[in-house]
């Protein structure tokens, strides 16, 4: 197998979707950040889908507007946003320019630069699960922050923050409500592969 910085970015129209598909097969690509000469990865193992207008919960359900307009443009560019007064979420666009809707990035397996990304979650690289267990940490491990990198385009072989395909597929995939939200709590709209341990919790 190639480098992972030579592996295929992930095409728009992959993104250009009902973000419910997109979510599932996004399951298994690899999230690249580079910085500077290093190069940071993870296996995505965990993201939820927000529908635009018709979920309460989606950050388009209640318009247009400068924070989300990334979510009203063309698919695959990263919508970054600010959650808890501490932590910076990462997603990106699906369905066509004008039509809202994307996925929230939620956990990933380290796959490469792991001694940098523990040291921007302060952790030791031996805390393995620790480090992108979670949107909040996912973000701090690839330091990503909506400055840097909202609205950039994922699907650019040019882009510091990309997707690429290294041919995984996981074996299953589960499908269970979404974590941390308080509107359309019993939407099955979080997708995860079976039986990783770096998920960002368990829920029956």
């Amino acid at each position: 197998m190639p480098p992972l910085v030579q592996l295929p970015t992930v095409p728009r129209a992959f993104y250009n979707r009902d973000p419910r598909i997109v979510g599932r097969e996004l399951l298994g690509k690899v999230l690249l950040r580079r910085e500077g000469r290093a190069l940071l990865a993870g296996r995505i193992v965990e993201c939820e889908a927000y529908l635009g207008p018709e979920d309460p919960a989606a950050h388009a359900a209640s318009g247009k507007t400068a924070r989300n307009a990334v979510l009203f443009g063309p698919p695959g560019y990263a919508y970054v946003y600010f959650i808890y007064g501490n932590h910076w979420c990462l997603n990106v666009s699906c369905l066509p320019d004008g039509t809202p809707g994307g996925l929230l990035f939620r956990a990933l397996e380290p796959l490469a630069g792991i001694p940098r990304m523990a040291a921007n979650r302060h952790l030791e690289p031996s805390q393995l699960r620790l480090i992108a267990s979670g949107p909040g940490r996912l973000s701090e491990a690839l330091a990503i922050t909506r400055p840097r990198d909202n609205a950039k385009d994922l699907t650019s072989p040019k882009s510091d923050l990309r997707i690429v395909d290294d041919g995984f597929r996981p074996d299953a995939i589960r499908e269970s409500p979404r974590i941390g939200i308080r509107k359309a709590m019993d939407l099955p709209l979080r997708y995860t592969i079976a039986n990783s341990p770096y998920i960002s919790a368990k829920r029956p």
